[in-house]
């Protein structure tokens, strides 16, 4: 049936994804496209589980095994496991891809893509937003982004944060950092835009605020 977001039926988003995956191999600046690949299956969550089989297949038996193009379809693998969950089936499947490349790509860059994602994969509960494209970036790289966090009375902090990251994982860091530990008070994560200013739930994952700053 045809879905919202102006988006046509799915058979056919799934074909304009197809085409997208295409193009990614050639693309010079390949962030916005993977972000708008995320958003669709963000928006269609149907198209999950195709997006992943079609990366699997991309990545097996590529023509030019850790080429420009190949590695393209890892970094979007990766921000997919940090991003989505497939369906068990498919889960399953995912892991003996990685497991294959592992095994057959010792110490190559597409092993440690593998390596990552399967980390993620055990790390990743679903998102309210696609990744930034910083955190993209920084995903292609498998490095942590930094958070800026202005405190009261102190310094601003920054501080390394992964896609999993949450406020309160944040909150209790800075605690910590700033020798707070034995406070009787609360401390909660704060976010100030013009309009308002609102605690940060401490379940929150700080990537999905930093999204929506973006």
């Amino acid at each position: 049936a045809p879905s919202p977001h102006s988006y046509t039926t799915l058979r056919d988003e799934a074909v304009k994804l197809f085409n997208s995956l295409q193009q990614l191999e050639s693309e010079w600046d390949p962030v916005p496209l993977m972000q708008g690949i995320l958003q669709t299956c963000l928006d269609l969550p149907p198209l999950v589980d195709e997006i992943y089989c079609q990366l699997v297949k991309q990545t097996t038996e590529p023509p030019a095994p850790g080429g420009q193009g190949d590695l393209h379809y890892w970094q979007l693998l990766t921000c997919m496991s940090c991003t989505f969950l497939p369906s068990p089936p498919v889960l399953r499947f995912l892991h003996f891809h990685l497991d294959r490349t592992e095994s057959r790509f010792p110490a190559s860059e597409m092993a440690k893509y593998a390596c990552f994602i399967r980390e993620a994969l055990g790390k990743t509960k679903g998102r309210e937003c696609v990744p930034s494209l910083e955190e993209i970036l920084m995903l292609m790289q498998r490095q942590e982004m930094i958070c800026t966090v202005h405190c009261p009375g102190a310094p601003a902090c920054s501080v390394a944060i992964s896609s999993h990251t949450t406020a309160e994982e944040v909150a209790q860091e800075l605690v910590s950092r700033l020798g707070l530990s034995q406070s009787p008070n609360l401390f909660a994560l704060y976010e100030q835009s013009r309009r308002r200013e609102q605690p940060v739930g401490s379940a929150t994952l700080l990537a999905d605020v930093l999204t929506r700053f973006e």
